[in-house]
């Protein structure tokens, strides 16, 4: 999470969607920096426990800011992630899993631990499902989410790939994703949604 006081603009880093370029990308601009662990800090979590801080201490209130991806794609993604040989013999790698076992496993009653990667829909909205972030950006809409961070911070943009998953193939069966749509409903609504806004959605807060 990026926060930019003098902007009005906090950038939540959704996991799976560039985050790592976008970091590296910004950091210098950004007044506060939460990385390692709290890199990925909730939307819910920042306006419960981030927002009233920086309200008293800064008498600041910055928008929140962040990317969501197509959800089969971010799925796939977080699968071929933890593919890599690093995590091999460990209870987070997929190594010799399908992708459309992978995507069963995180839909599951009792995902195991290689299968527990959350949500975009959890990570962006309240409890109660409202969403919680100012300006949502497609992932698929580079061009528009660089213009804006470039006439919000007034500086050029360029991101650098960073944290690449391996390449390795990962489809999907129409009976899959349709489980895949219907255990998370409210995800695909919410990309359709965004989808349908052009890409980016402007929410009031």
């Amino acid at each position: 999470m990026l926060i930019f006081l003098s902007r009005e603009l906090t950038f939540l880093a959704t996991p799976k969607t560039g985050t790592t370029a976008v970091e590296m990308a910004l950091k210098p601009a950004a007044e506060i920096v939460f990385s390692r662990n709290r890199k990925h800090l909730t939307a819910q979590r920042y306006r419960k426990r981030v927002l009233p801080f920086l309200q008293d201490t800064f008498s600041a209130s910055p928008e929140p800011l962040a990317v969501m991806r197509n959800p089969v794609a971010q799925i796939r993604s977080w699968y071929r992630y933890r593919s890599q040989p690093r995590l091999d013999g460990t209870k987070l790698s997929t190594k010799g899993l399908t992708f459309e076992q992978f995507v069963l496993e995180v839909i599951s009653d009792a995902p195991p631990p290689r299968a527990q990667i959350g949500s975009q829909f959890s990570f962006l909205t309240s409890g109660q499902g409202a969403l919680l972030v100012h300006h949502l950006f497609a992932y698929e809409s580079q061009p528009a989410f660089r213009d804006f961070l470039k006439n919000r911070l007034e500086r050029e943009i360029a991101f650098k790939s960073k944290n690449v998953s391996p390449d390795l193939p990962a489809p999907l069966s129409a009976a899959v994703e349709a489980q895949l749509r219907a255990a998370r409903s409210q995800e695909f609504a919410l990309y359709d949604r965004l989808l349908a806004a052009d890409g980016y959605l402007l929410t009031p807060q």
